[in-house]
């Protein structure tokens, strides 16, 4: 098998796809909205992942007034927080996370605060000292804003940093941000990330001297 092994100065994770296995929760709700708004539940799904709700909604129906989006995606957040059955980590995540130990890292993810502890909380898994959420951006992904803002909290040149993300505007937003981009699980193999594994099971991380070397057993790269 043949191993890859990645080296950087920071690590900026998203949370859904990547670190947290909440799909059965995201396509409860998401459906429930596509059949509120006589849309099919099937194309509102390859829309939705990676981005902020509001955006998604304004993708979906392009000609409703920002306000009623911005309106609803806060009624959504609060029915995704409400809602953890089924949320389980990704394989490998929870060691990988502890692996990381003080190592400079960041959840820089389109769910707000709230929801992000609630995922994390519900999958069992550590939260990294730093959390980019969405209240923190102006923009969602795939705009860089978030993966920029989380390299400069952590004081890091975003040449430095490794992104970790499993959807198309994921892995789109850390390659414009100028890092590079192991993707995660079948939905970022897609998406020419710069390195593919398909979870996080069997990743080593060994840390020195302020750079994280990071192996990745048969990645795709």
């Amino acid at each position: 098998m043949t191993t890859t092994t990645v080296t950087a100065r920071a690590v900026l994770l998203d949370m859904d796809g990547t670190l947290v296995n909440s799909d059965a929760v995201v396509e409860r709700v998401w459906r429930r909205w596509a059949e509120r708004h006589g849309l099919l539940g099937d194309d509102v799904l390859k829309v939705v992942h990676g981005r902020q709700g509001h955006l998604s909604m304004a993708i979906l129906l392009p000609e409703r007034p920002v306000a009623e989006n911005l309106a609803e995606n806060r009624l959504m957040l609060a029915e995704e927080a409400a809602d953890t059955e089924g949320v389980v980590p990704i394989a490998g995540a929870r060691a990988f996370l502890e692996a990381l130990g003080g190592f400079p890292h960041a959840l820089v993810t389109s769910a707000d605060d709230t929801l992000a502890r609630v995922r994390m909380a519900a999958a069992g898994l550590p939260l990294p000292p730093v959390l980019v959420t969405a209240e923190l951006v102006s923009a969602s992904k795939p705009n860089p804003e978030g993966f920029l803002a989380a390299a400069a909290m952590l004081a890091v040149d975003p040449a430095d940093c490794l992104v970790l993300e499993d959807s198309e505007a994921g892995v789109a937003a850390g390659l414009a941000a100028g890092m590079r981009v192991l993707g995660i699980g079948p939905r970022a193999g897609a998406h020419g990330p710069t390195f593919h594994v398909p979870d996080l099971t069997g990743v080593a991380v060994a840390a020195r001297d302020g750079v994280v070397s990071i192996a990745l057993p048969g990645s795709r790269v």
